[in-house]
């Protein structure tokens, strides 16, 4: 049996992260299983379709680096893989239900919306009508729904690979609806006969449909198809300021793959990340590329538990793979986050990059620690008060003096020549090159830390900067 799998999303807006590991996991799946992975769009919901969501999906599992085997664009042979294409395979399949006493007309005058907010438990009067009451009312033309013939007795029990075994009682659940007035399918039948009719062997989706599970298992039973392996995927919470957790929405922060790739994070890392929340592999390791990830995945290592989305632990994810990239591959992606285009520092762009590199979670973290290099901001004399440096306020006047007369001397502003310089200052003068160099640090910055030491802050900002800031930094000194 070749495995295959299916990711079909509602082109309703951007790609939530839980969509996202949703089509993720799918993926895994069918990829580690030597198998297929299927695009469905579920667009029967026509009042929430947003234009141009399609696109979105697309454009969202491409840069994600999921490509799917089937689907709208790539085709298959069992299209169309648009749900508002098929509308006349779900009336064929309605019809078949209500032959096998499986489902049956409503002529109720509620709304669909109304239905959902108030499950019939079973209580339409519809489905008792006589086969000559519904001939009538059709040849009225009276308005109709095709609802689910769910029986009242009994119970419905179904295996999920996460959860385990799970039995509901019948008469808990509501005869849904198949086929809204306006002919089109509702997600709940229509899922079921496209999974079926595209053979899908193993449904991937969220804990949520959990309890619409049962009422799916009935239908597979009264067509008579053989009924695939469900994995339910449990809740992404995000942390909330007092602590606790709830379900991970906007008031998180970014929830959608294209905001987090907007703020600067990497597809592969997101991707990477997005894979950790609700699955382990069997050892401790966290970092994985795309290749490796279709190569370890396994079902046996999905929580049942909801997992956390930790945006601190996504920035280490990224970090790692950040620091994993070839230098002029990070320069180039970081430079339109960096803000330095059109400045001073743009023409020392890649020794910004070398700093960098090692030092962020994400890109649009550069221009915060960069900032200084334009400006210094106010700071606490007390910064020059080191102990580990042995660094006072009257010791740092006078290394701040031997540093402005040292660059003074300097001729060629490079890398080296720095280097060698300070070097010098310091043997000459039988000081280590830490408490050296410390005052300079933060004279040129007013911070405790910054992405590479003096000479590095020196080169960057220039002589005459360089020079403006030392003599600043010891007047500020002198003056407390």
């Amino acid at each position: 049996m070749t495995v295959r799998t299916r990711f079909a999303p509602s082109p309703t807006g951007y790609m939530h992260i839980g969509n996202l590991r949703t089509a993720l996991y799918a993926y895994l799946f069918a990829k580690s299983q030597h198998g297929k992975f299927v695009l469905r769009i579920e667009d029967t919901d026509q009042k929430r379709y947003v234009e141009d969501a399609t696109r979105v999906i697309y454009e969202t599992l491409q840069v994600a680096n999921i490509h799917h085997d089937e689907g709208p664009d790539v085709g298959g042979d069992y299209g169309p893989y648009v749900q508002s294409e098929r509308k006349a395979i779900y009336k064929e399949y309605a019809q078949k239900l209500i032959d096998k006493g499986a489902a049956y007309y409503c002529f109720c005058a509620k709304t669909e919306e109304e239905d959902e907010e108030n499950p019939t438990a079973n209580e339409c009067h519809c489905r008792d009508l006589s086969a000559e009451e519904v001939r009538k009312n059709l040849e009225e033309g009276k308005s109709y729904v095709i609802r689910q013939k769910v029986p009242h007795e009994g119970t419905t029990t179904f295996n999920d690979l996460v959860y385990g075994e799970i039995t509901v009682e019948n008469e808990t659940l509501d005869d849904q609806i198949l086929l809204k007035s306006d002919g089109m399918p509702t997600y709940n039948f229509a899922n079921v006969v496209d999974d079926y009719l595209m053979g899908i062997t193993h449904i991937i989706r969220g804990s949520e449909y959990l309890s619409s599970n049962p009422k799916y298992i009935l239908l597979y039973q009264a067509f008579g198809w053989e009924i695939p392996a469900y994995i339910h995927l449990p809740l992404i919470n995000g942390k909330n300021p007092d602590g606790t957790v709830s379900k991970l929405s906007k008031r998180h922060g970014a929830v959608s793959f294209q905001a987090l790739v907007e703020e600067g994070y990497l597809p592969e890392a997101i991707i990477n990340y997005i894979a950790l929340l609700g699955w382990s592999p069997k050892n401790e390791r966290e970092i994985f590329s795309m290749d490796e990830l279709c190569e370890v995945f396994s079902v046996a290592g999905l929580h049942k538990s909801p997992a956390v989305f930790d945006y601190q632990k996504l920035d280490w994810v990224n970090g790692q793979h950040i620091q994993a990239m070839p230098f002029d591959e990070f320069s180039k992606m970081a430079f339109p986050y960096s803000g330095v285009k059109g400045t001073f520092l743009e023409e020392k762009w890649n020794k910004i990059a070398t700093l960098m590199q090692p030092r962020i979670g994400k890109f649009s973290e550069i221009p915060e620690k960069i900032k200084f290099l334009y400006e210094v901001a106010p700071y606490d004399v007390e910064l020059y008060v080191n102990k580990k440096n042995k660094s006072t306020l009257e010791s740092s006047v006078e290394i701040l003096q031997k540093t402005i007369d040292a660059v003074n001397q300097i001729d060629s502003w490079d890398e080296e020549t720095l280097s060698e310089a300070f070097a010098k200052v310091a043997a000459d003068n039988n000081i280590k090159y830490g408490p050296l160099m410390w005052p300079s640090r933060i004279a040129m910055s007013g911070l405790l830390a910054t992405p590479g030491g003096s000479t590095d802050i020196m080169y960057l900002i220039g002589k005459e900067e360089t020079l403006k800031r030392l003599k600043a930094g010891m007047d500020f000194i002198k003056a407390q």
